[in-house]
Parts: structure tokens; C-alpha cells; sequence
């Protein structure tokens, strides 16, 4: 059993939800908004596909169709990433946590999943952050291994993280709606 997590308890915990997405939707869009010139035949999902590159020649090669002035949207954007996974992971931490405590009231199976779940989205955001760093690397300094990797692999298992806490946030919805049409 995981251990406690430090929010379960915190007051109003709905609103900082509603406060956190609200936050996280604003600077999501910002970064896509500014990440738009990244979009290339080399990159086609622009920041994203740096991320996962994986290897030099796909890291330089993207670098190389962004230019000087793509180099410097790429920083923005890092420099907006280094906010970004304290506000998602914990917006992430707040649903599986009241998804936890949705299924337990419904008696659903997985209640118990949500505590490890929440510590999770945490540590999404930690490997978010080794791989900012990694990509920061490539963006400023020579484009060498083992940054490449280093991202794609923490890009990896962010996504993952996160694309779990989010299906469990989603099921903890359900129960709610189910709890909400018994009444």
C-alpha cells in the first residue's frame, strides 16, 4: 500500500482542481500557440517530437529545420515547461485522489489504486523535469548523446504517468455519475 499522500487531506480540494486545469489549460495553450513555427516535416508534432527524438541525427535534424529563430522558441517553451509539470502533476494528483475517494464511497474496485496513482503524477513530473534539462542541453550546448536518449526515455515515461492518472481521474467521473444517478 502506498504511502499517504500529503494532499489527501487538503481543504477544498475541488477548487485548487478547477484552479490547477484552468492554469494548466492556460499554459498548455501558450506553449502550443508559441510552439507553432516548430511544426516541421523534421518535427511533426513540433516540441513534442523533440522530446522523443531518441537519437542525435533526429535531434539535430530538428533543430536544424527550426533555424535560430525556432532555437529560441524551443527555450521559451522549456523555460514554460519548468512550470508547467508543478501545476499538472498536482491538478493530476488532486483527480486521482478524489477518484479515490469517489470509488471507495462507491464501493468500485481500484479505490485503494489512487494514493500510488497520485504520488505518481509526481514523479511524472520529475521525469519531465530531467528531460526539460536534457532538452535544454540539445537546444544550447552541442547536440550529443546521451541527451537524446535521456529525454526520449524520461518523455516516455511521463506520458505514461500521466495517460494513467488521467484514465483513473476518468473512472473516478463515472463513479461519481453513478453515485449521482442512484440519488
Amino acid at each position: 500500500m502506498a504511502n499517504p499522500h500529503p494532499l489527501e487531506n487538503l481543504t477544498h480540494r475541488r477548487r485548487w482542481f478547477w484552479a490547477l486545469l484552468a492554469l494548466s489549460l492556460l499554459i498548455m495553450l501558450a506553449m502550443n500557440f508559441i510552439g507553432l513555427p516548430l511544426n516541421t516535416s523534421a518535427a511533426p508534432s513540433g516540441i513534442v517530437s523533440f522530446e522523443v527524438a531518441g537519437s542525435v541525427e533526429n535531434a539535430q535534424a530538428m533543430l536544424d529545420s527550426w533555424g535560430s529563430q525556432g532555437r529560441v522558441a524551443a527555450a521559451f517553451i522549456q523555460g514554460l515547461d519548468f512550470l508547467f509539470p508543478a501545476v499538472y502533476s498536482t491538478m493530476l494528483t488532486l483527480a486521482c485522489l478524489m477518484a479515490s475517494s469517489t470509488l471507495g464511497r462507491a464501493a468500485w474496485p481500484l479505490a485503494r489504486l489512487g494514493t500510488a496513482l497520485a504520488w505518481a503524477q509526481w514523479a511524472a513530473a520529475l521525469f519531465d523535469y530531467i528531460e526539460n534539462i536534457s532538452l535544454v542541453v540539445l537546444i544550447f550546448g552541442p547536440v550529443a548523446a546521451p541527451w537524446p536518449q535521456i529525454a526520449a526515455i524520461c518523455a516516455l515515461i511521463k506520458f505514461t504517468l500521466l495517460i494513467i492518472g488521467i484514465a483513473y481521474g476518468f473512472f473516478g467521473l463515472a463513479a461519481r455519475l453513478s453515485l449521482s444517478f442512484r440519488r
